[in-house]
């Protein structure tokens, strides 16, 4: 899995590469948490190509549970979804909607609010 230690503007995060498929199962969600660990973060920026399909269909429980891990541990998510890049069940679309007023996971349509989300919320967990 290549997660990159970033620091950008006073926001900083681990970062998926945006061409990359880096989970392939819920139980990869680990391998963010030890790079957040390691690089002293809490924060991850993935793009929705690092992420299966099913973790945007709420009624398959990835998301979920990948969401519940990572706040389990004060990890930030925010995820890079640019438009038609990935399709919603409306349900998730639901989600989202619920969390935009929370400090825990957000879903960008570019890369650049990502990250502005996630310097604006470095305050929500200890490091």
């Amino acid at each position: 899995m290549d997660l990159t230690v970033v620091d950008e503007g006073g926001a900083q995060f681990v970062e998926g590469a945006p061409d990359q498929r880096l989970m392939e199962s819920v139980h990869d969600v680990d391998r963010v948490l030890e790079a957040c660990f390691s690089g002293g973060v809490s924060g991850a920026l993935l793009h929705a190509t690092n992420l299966t399909a099913a973790f945007f269909d709420l009624s398959s429980g990835e998301a979920g549970a990948i969401l519940q891990k990572l706040r389990n541990y004060w990890i930030r998510l925010a995820v890079v979804c640019p438009p038609g890049s990935v399709s919603f069940s409306s349900r998730f679309g639901e989600l989202v909607d619920e969390e935009r007023r929370g400090k825990h996971f957000g879903v960008f349509e570019a890369r650049h609010d990502a990250v502005e989300w996630l310097r604006r919320t470095s305050d929500a967990a200890p490091v």
